[in-house]
């Protein structure tokens, strides 16, 4: 192909991918006029929200990447893990301000799952397809290995805890217990998590530096970013607002639970801008960079968002403790940790190995589907039950 054919189908396609970029931004002005103008209805409503918090995500993210090429490479490490989780963060505030405690546990164990079974599986199936296997880093892998089962241990232990005191030791007052020991564990996640980050991108950045981490030149402005992700992160607030207050009745429209929908749909929200990331560069074989996306964003979930969560739901006054009270999240969480670390132990993957953490999720998504027709069908035969009474 000519040079000039070559620039010419080079710019069309960045154009196209702008405009693949940009045009979605339209389900973020769909949501309020949908509510305030057109009155529609919850379920509309919390999918037009959810679907804005998606785009959204990708966007601060984009300017999470553009912003890191303004600073040094630690200071944009750091940026990169601060803000990955930004939208995932605010929507389940927003949903814990609204006093769905369940909900918010949900959606952590199916963020957890999304990103380490789903957005893994999805990017080696991608990435191997065409490939014998693909290699990637046996010190990064450890780490992040190491760092998933931590993550599994923390949120496992209060739950532990919490059934310790209720059922061997009965103890009277176990819910204040709960609340103090989530508080503690959580500070000291968060310190943790802030030791990786000054191992990492600090005094053994070159362990973990790969040839993938190509610095390539931001096409945005330092003040562009800082513009995009202000307005993103409150637009990501307003979305969140709709999409908790239409919860309730979006669950009831479509015939399940807010618990099923947070452990799914609103796991993906957060985390599809990572799930897309990381099959475009499983595709270009930058497994390393996939493994830091997918295994990454889990441990974040654990260690800094699960965290602060617990930390700002006292501060608005709905304490939410890190006791996991369905043994469903609990089975999922250390199944993820235990499935992933035993594929990513040799430091290659395979596509088959992909399809086997797709199946995975799949078999857990069904297990939660199932779990709430079960609930369902309790309740419908209590109703009937009572009318039977009440005839008699």
């Amino acid at each position: 192909m000519p040079k000039s054919n070559v620039s010419r189908a080079t710019t069309i396609f960045g154009q196209y991918g702008t405009i693949a970029r940009v045009a979605p931004l339209v389900f973020v002005l769909l949501t309020p006029m949908g509510e305030y103008v057109f009155h529609l209805s919850p379920i509309w409503i919390f999918g037009s929200g959810v679907l804005a918090i998606a785009v959204l995500a990708e966007w601060i993210r984009v300017a999470t990447d553009q912003l890191s090429s303004h600073t040094g490479p630690a200071i944009g490490g750091l940026l990169t893990v601060s803000l990955g989780s930004l939208a995932e963060l605010i929507l389940a505030l927003f949903v814990l301000a609204r006093g769905h405690v369940e909900v918010v546990h949900a959606q952590i164990t199916g963020s957890i799952a999304a990103t380490c079974l789903l957005g893994l599986g999805l990017a080696i199936v991608a990435g191997g397809f065409n490939r014998e296997r693909q290699s990637f880093t046996q010190a990064r892998a450890g780490l992040l290995s190491s760092m998933l089962v931590l993550s599994v241990i923390a949120l496992i232990l209060p739950a532990v805890f919490d059934y310790t005191g209720r059922s061997i030791r009965h103890v009277n007052n176990v819910n204040a217990s709960d609340e103090l020991l989530s508080l503690a564990v959580s500070v000291v996640l968060l310190i943790l998590y802030s030791g990786n980050l000054v191992f990492t991108l600090v005094t053994h950045r070159n362990v973990f530096a790969t040839n993938e981490e190509a610095s390539a030149k931001s096409a945005w402005s330092a003040t562009t970013c800082l513009i995009v992700l202000l307005a993103c992160t409150g637009a990501a607030a307003l979305q969140s607002e709709f999409v908790s207050g239409a919860l309730t009745e979006a669950a009831k429209s479509t015939g399940v639970t807010p618990l099923f929908l947070g452990v799914v749909v609103l796991a993906l929200v957060g985390t599809s801008s990572d799930i897309f990331a990381a099959v475009w560069f499983a595709r270009r074989d930058r497994m390393g960079l996939v493994m830091t996306l997918c295994i990454g964003s889990a441990i974040q979930i654990g260690l800094v968002v699960a965290p602060l969560l617990v930390i700002f739901s006292w501060v608005i006054g709905k304490p939410m403790t890190l006791v996991f009270q369905n043994p469903v999240d609990l089975f999922s969480i250390a199944g993820t940790a235990f499935i992933v670390n035993a594929i990513t132990r040799d430091a290659e993957t395979t596509w088959f190995e992909g399809v086997l953490l797709i199946g995975v999720y799949v078999v857990l998504a069904l297990a939660y589907f199932f779990l709430e027709v079960q609930s369902r069908d309790e309740l419908n035969s209590g109703n009937r039950w009572s009318s039977k009474v009440v005839a008699c």
